[in-house]
Protein backbone atom coordinates (compact mmCIF):
# COMPACT_ATOMS: atom_id res chain seq x y z
CA UNK A 1 0.00 0.00 0.00
CA UNK A 2 1.58 3.59 -0.93
CA UNK A 3 2.15 5.45 2.27
CA UNK A 4 0.35 8.85 2.71
CA UNK A 5 2.26 11.72 4.42
CA UNK A 6 0.72 13.75 6.84
CA UNK A 7 2.71 16.98 7.17
CA UNK A 8 2.47 20.70 8.37
CA UNK A 9 4.11 23.85 6.77
CA UNK A 10 7.84 24.93 6.66
CA UNK A 11 9.77 25.79 9.34
CA UNK A 12 7.35 23.35 12.27
CA UNK A 13 5.70 24.34 15.11
CA UNK A 14 4.14 22.39 17.93
CA UNK A 15 1.13 22.33 16.73
CA UNK A 16 2.33 20.68 12.81
CA UNK A 17 4.33 18.95 14.13
CA UNK A 18 1.78 16.91 17.17
CA UNK A 19 -1.15 17.37 14.78
CA UNK A 20 0.92 14.85 12.32
CA UNK A 21 1.47 12.60 14.33
CA UNK A 22 -1.81 11.90 16.07
CA UNK A 23 -3.82 12.18 12.88
CA UNK A 24 -1.21 9.80 10.84
CA UNK A 25 -1.73 7.32 14.21
CA UNK A 26 -5.52 7.93 13.35
CA UNK A 27 -5.51 7.35 10.04
CA UNK A 28 -2.50 4.46 9.89
CA UNK A 29 -0.57 7.24 7.62
CA UNK A 30 2.84 8.37 8.01
CA UNK A 31 3.87 11.59 9.96
CA UNK A 32 6.19 13.94 8.18
CA UNK A 33 7.70 17.15 8.59
CA UNK A 34 10.43 19.99 7.25
CA UNK A 35 13.44 20.83 8.97
CA UNK A 36 13.95 20.15 13.07
CA UNK A 37 11.83 19.99 15.46
CA UNK A 38 12.22 23.58 17.94
CA UNK A 39 12.96 23.25 21.75
CA UNK A 40 9.55 23.32 22.68
CA UNK A 41 8.11 20.60 20.41
CA UNK A 42 10.81 18.68 21.68
CA UNK A 43 10.23 19.22 25.10
CA UNK A 44 6.50 17.83 24.18
CA UNK A 45 7.65 14.89 22.49
CA UNK A 46 9.95 13.82 25.53
CA UNK A 47 6.95 14.59 27.94
CA UNK A 48 4.54 12.22 26.23
CA UNK A 49 7.24 9.75 25.23
CA UNK A 50 6.49 10.46 20.82
CA UNK A 51 8.91 10.61 17.98
CA UNK A 52 9.83 12.87 16.18
CA UNK A 53 8.10 12.90 12.30
CA UNK A 54 10.28 11.70 9.52
CA UNK A 55 11.90 14.22 7.97
CA UNK A 56 11.34 14.70 4.42
CA UNK A 57 13.08 17.64 2.13
CA UNK A 58 10.95 17.23 -0.74
CA UNK A 59 6.87 15.66 -1.40
CA UNK A 60 7.10 15.74 -5.04
CA UNK A 61 5.17 12.28 -5.87
CA UNK A 62 3.94 11.88 -3.43
CA UNK A 63 0.62 11.62 -1.87
CA UNK A 64 0.12 14.01 1.51
CA UNK A 65 -2.24 15.48 3.94
CA UNK A 66 -1.72 18.88 4.70
CA UNK A 67 -1.93 19.70 8.64
CA UNK A 68 -1.79 23.44 9.80
CA UNK A 69 -1.87 25.22 6.39
CA UNK A 70 -3.45 25.30 3.19
CA UNK A 71 -0.87 28.08 1.43
CA UNK A 72 1.83 26.45 -1.12
CA UNK A 73 3.66 29.14 -0.36
CA UNK A 74 4.34 28.19 3.32
CA UNK A 75 4.33 24.12 2.06
CA UNK A 76 7.00 21.73 1.54
CA UNK A 77 9.33 21.84 -1.49
CA UNK A 78 7.46 19.73 -4.47
CA UNK A 79 3.80 20.56 -3.40
CA UNK A 80 3.18 21.25 -6.90
CA UNK A 81 4.03 17.74 -8.18
CA UNK A 82 2.43 16.02 -5.25
CA UNK A 83 -1.22 14.33 -4.77
CA UNK A 84 -2.81 16.27 -1.87
CA UNK A 85 -5.50 14.05 -0.09
CA UNK A 86 -6.91 16.09 2.74
CA UNK A 87 -6.34 19.34 4.64
CA UNK A 88 -7.05 19.75 7.97
CA UNK A 89 -6.25 23.43 9.35
CA UNK A 90 -7.23 26.26 11.39
CA UNK A 91 -6.03 29.60 9.39
CA UNK A 92 -8.12 31.26 6.56
CA UNK A 93 -8.50 29.96 3.69
CA UNK A 94 -6.37 30.46 0.58
CA UNK A 95 -6.04 27.29 -1.47
CA UNK A 96 -7.28 25.59 -4.89
CA UNK A 97 -7.24 22.32 -6.16
CA UNK A 98 -7.98 20.24 -9.49
CA UNK A 99 -9.84 17.89 -7.61
CA UNK A 100 -12.03 17.28 -5.12
CA UNK A 101 -10.57 16.70 -1.70
CA UNK A 102 -11.35 16.55 1.91
CA UNK A 103 -11.00 20.08 3.43
CA UNK A 104 -11.61 20.38 7.27
CA UNK A 105 -10.72 24.01 8.09
CA UNK A 106 -12.42 25.80 11.17
CA UNK A 107 -11.90 28.74 13.29
CA UNK A 108 -10.28 27.34 16.11
CA UNK A 109 -7.38 28.05 18.13
CA UNK A 110 -5.22 25.40 17.03
CA UNK A 111 -5.02 22.47 14.20
CA UNK A 112 -4.75 20.49 17.45
CA UNK A 113 -8.22 21.57 18.80
CA UNK A 114 -9.79 20.88 15.25
CA UNK A 115 -8.61 17.37 15.75
CA UNK A 116 -9.72 16.55 18.70
CA UNK A 117 -12.74 18.01 18.51
CA UNK A 118 -13.33 15.67 15.65
CA UNK A 119 -11.69 12.50 16.93
CA UNK A 120 -12.37 12.73 20.27
CA UNK A 121 -13.62 8.95 21.11
CA UNK A 122 -9.94 7.83 19.88
CA UNK A 123 -7.99 11.10 21.50
CA UNK A 124 -9.15 10.65 24.60
CA UNK A 125 -8.57 7.08 25.21
CA UNK A 126 -4.77 7.68 24.25
CA UNK A 127 -3.01 9.42 27.19
CA UNK A 128 -0.15 10.13 24.56
CA UNK A 129 -2.35 11.38 21.56
CA UNK A 130 -3.64 13.62 24.04
CA UNK A 131 -0.96 15.47 25.97
CA UNK A 132 0.31 16.20 22.46
CA UNK A 133 -2.44 17.39 21.03
CA UNK A 134 -2.63 19.32 24.36
CA UNK A 135 0.63 21.01 24.19
CA UNK A 136 -0.20 22.31 20.71
CA UNK A 137 -2.87 23.87 21.58
CA UNK A 138 -1.67 25.45 24.41
CA UNK A 139 1.16 26.24 22.59
CA UNK A 140 -1.02 27.73 19.63
CA UNK A 141 -3.20 29.72 22.12
CA UNK A 142 -0.43 30.99 24.12
CA UNK A 143 -1.56 28.85 27.14
CA UNK A 144 -5.29 29.90 26.06
CA UNK A 145 -4.46 33.89 26.32
CA UNK A 146 -4.26 34.40 22.69
CA UNK A 147 -7.38 35.84 21.12
CA UNK A 148 -7.66 32.98 19.05
CA UNK A 149 -8.53 31.05 21.55
CA UNK A 150 -12.12 29.66 21.60
CA UNK A 151 -14.25 28.42 23.96
CA UNK A 152 -13.82 24.67 22.56
CA UNK A 153 -10.27 25.44 23.04
CA UNK A 154 -10.79 25.53 26.83
CA UNK A 155 -13.32 22.85 27.14
CA UNK A 156 -11.43 20.13 24.82
CA UNK A 157 -7.97 21.35 26.87
CA UNK A 158 -9.47 20.20 30.00
CA UNK A 159 -10.49 17.20 28.62
CA UNK A 160 -7.12 16.39 26.73
CA UNK A 161 -5.27 17.49 30.13
CA UNK A 162 -7.16 15.30 31.83
CA UNK A 163 -6.70 11.82 29.36
CA UNK A 164 -3.11 12.76 29.34
CA UNK A 165 -2.74 12.60 33.38
CA UNK A 166 -1.74 16.89 33.50
CA UNK A 167 -3.03 18.22 36.71
CA UNK A 168 -2.37 21.91 36.05
CA UNK A 169 -2.71 22.45 32.39
CA UNK A 170 -1.77 26.34 33.15
CA UNK A 171 1.44 25.25 35.02
CA UNK A 172 2.05 22.76 32.00
CA UNK A 173 2.09 25.45 29.28
CA UNK A 174 4.11 27.60 30.84
CA UNK A 175 6.73 24.86 31.16
CA UNK A 176 5.88 24.20 27.54
CA UNK A 177 6.36 27.59 26.30
CA UNK A 178 9.30 28.25 28.41
CA UNK A 179 11.18 25.06 26.65
CA UNK A 180 11.62 28.06 23.53
CA UNK A 181 11.74 31.51 24.97
CA UNK A 182 15.53 30.98 25.93
CA UNK A 183 17.25 33.56 23.00
CA UNK A 184 20.85 33.87 24.48
CA UNK A 185 22.76 30.81 22.59
CA UNK A 186 20.30 32.14 19.45
CA UNK A 187 21.50 34.04 16.46
CA UNK A 188 19.71 37.24 14.97
CA UNK A 189 18.97 35.16 12.16
CA UNK A 190 17.64 31.73 14.53
CA UNK A 191 15.05 33.96 15.71
CA UNK A 192 14.06 35.33 12.77
CA UNK A 193 13.98 32.31 10.62
CA UNK A 194 12.76 29.66 13.39
CA UNK A 195 9.18 30.49 13.18
CA UNK A 196 8.45 32.48 9.70
CA UNK A 197 5.67 32.13 6.92
CA UNK A 198 5.46 33.59 4.00
CA UNK A 199 2.04 36.01 2.66
CA UNK A 200 1.21 37.10 -0.76
CA UNK A 201 -0.57 40.69 0.02
CA UNK A 202 -2.33 42.32 -2.32
CA UNK A 203 0.74 41.03 -4.80
CA UNK A 204 3.48 41.54 -3.09
CA UNK A 205 5.56 39.25 -0.99
CA UNK A 206 5.49 38.98 2.61
CA UNK A 207 7.14 36.89 5.54
CA UNK A 208 6.42 37.19 8.66
CA UNK A 209 7.97 35.39 11.69
CA UNK A 210 7.52 34.92 15.72
CA UNK A 211 9.55 34.03 18.63
CA UNK A 212 7.66 34.20 21.90
CA UNK A 213 9.96 35.13 24.90
CA UNK A 214 9.34 35.64 28.44
CA UNK A 215 11.29 38.88 28.75
CA UNK A 216 11.03 41.42 25.50
CA UNK A 217 13.72 43.37 26.95
CA UNK A 218 16.47 40.27 25.73
CA UNK A 219 15.36 41.41 22.06
CA UNK A 220 15.16 44.93 22.31
CA UNK A 221 18.57 44.62 23.41
CA UNK A 222 19.46 42.75 19.99
CA UNK A 223 17.52 45.42 17.91
CA UNK A 224 20.75 46.25 15.77
CA UNK A 225 21.43 42.52 15.02
CA UNK A 226 17.41 41.91 14.05
CA UNK A 227 17.11 44.77 11.89
CA UNK A 228 20.81 43.88 9.94
CA UNK A 229 19.31 40.39 9.66
CA UNK A 230 15.76 41.02 8.65
CA UNK A 231 17.24 43.77 6.22
CA UNK A 232 19.63 40.85 4.57
CA UNK A 233 16.30 38.17 4.91
CA UNK A 234 14.62 41.19 2.66
CA UNK A 235 17.13 41.46 0.29
CA UNK A 236 18.23 37.74 -0.61
CA UNK A 237 14.64 36.57 -0.56
CA UNK A 238 13.70 39.44 -2.80
CA UNK A 239 10.49 40.11 -0.12
CA UNK A 240 8.60 43.53 -0.33
CA UNK A 241 8.32 43.56 3.58
CA UNK A 242 9.56 41.06 6.59
CA UNK A 243 9.06 41.49 10.31
CA UNK A 244 9.35 39.80 13.38
CA UNK A 245 7.40 39.83 16.46
CA UNK A 246 8.94 39.71 19.19
CA UNK A 247 5.95 38.10 21.88
CA UNK A 248 6.37 38.96 25.48
CA UNK A 249 4.09 35.79 26.68
CA UNK A 250 4.27 37.72 30.41
CA UNK A 251 3.29 41.18 29.77
CA UNK A 252 1.20 40.09 27.07
CA UNK A 253 2.65 42.31 24.07
CA UNK A 254 4.57 42.37 20.60
CA UNK A 255 7.44 44.48 19.73
CA UNK A 256 7.15 44.50 16.00
CA UNK A 257 10.63 44.89 14.10
CA UNK A 258 10.26 45.33 10.45
CA UNK A 259 12.01 46.02 6.99
CA UNK A 260 10.47 47.51 4.40
CA UNK A 261 8.31 50.74 3.83
CA UNK A 262 7.36 52.21 7.41
CA UNK A 263 4.31 53.62 6.33
CA UNK A 264 2.78 50.32 5.95
CA UNK A 265 2.93 49.55 9.72
CA UNK A 266 1.50 52.80 10.40
CA UNK A 267 -1.57 52.33 8.23
CA UNK A 268 -1.54 48.68 9.64
CA UNK A 269 -1.62 49.90 13.32
CA UNK A 270 -1.65 53.51 13.54
CA UNK A 271 1.72 54.52 14.89
CA UNK A 272 4.80 54.59 12.74
CA UNK A 273 7.57 52.53 13.99
CA UNK A 274 10.60 54.27 16.08
CA UNK A 275 14.18 52.78 15.73
CA UNK A 276 12.63 49.96 13.62
CA UNK A 277 10.35 48.56 15.87
CA UNK A 278 6.86 49.39 17.37
CA UNK A 279 5.44 48.08 20.75
CA UNK A 280 2.00 46.71 19.93
CA UNK A 281 0.28 46.06 24.10
CA UNK A 282 -1.90 43.49 24.13
CA UNK A 283 -1.09 41.83 20.19
CA UNK A 284 -0.60 37.75 20.83
CA UNK A 285 -1.92 36.18 17.56
CA UNK A 286 0.25 36.65 14.12
CA UNK A 287 -2.82 34.98 12.18
CA UNK A 288 -5.40 36.91 14.25
CA UNK A 289 -3.78 40.37 15.05
CA UNK A 290 -0.55 41.27 12.56
CA UNK A 291 -1.52 39.49 9.38
CA UNK A 292 -4.86 41.07 8.81
CA UNK A 293 -4.72 44.76 9.26
CA UNK A 294 -0.90 44.43 7.71
CA UNK A 295 -3.05 42.49 4.78
CA UNK A 296 -5.42 45.41 4.69
CA UNK A 297 -2.69 47.77 4.31
CA UNK A 298 -1.08 46.53 1.91
CA UNK A 299 -4.16 46.38 -0.16
CA UNK A 300 -5.01 50.20 0.42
Amino acid sequence: MENIFVIGHKNPDTDTVCSAIVYAGLRGYVAAREGEVNAETAFALARFGAESPEKLESVAGKKVVLVDHNEYGQALAGIEEAEIVEVIDHHRVNFSHHTPIRVLIEPLGSTATVIARHYSEQVLENPVWSGLLLSALLSDTVVLKSPTTTETDRELATELARAAGVEDLVAYGIELKKANAAIGGKTAEELVRSDFKEFDFAGKKVGIGQVEVVDGAELSARRGEIATTLSALKDEGKYDFVALMGTDIIREETELFSAGDSAVVERAFGAAPLNGSLLLPGVMSRKKQVVPPLERAFAG
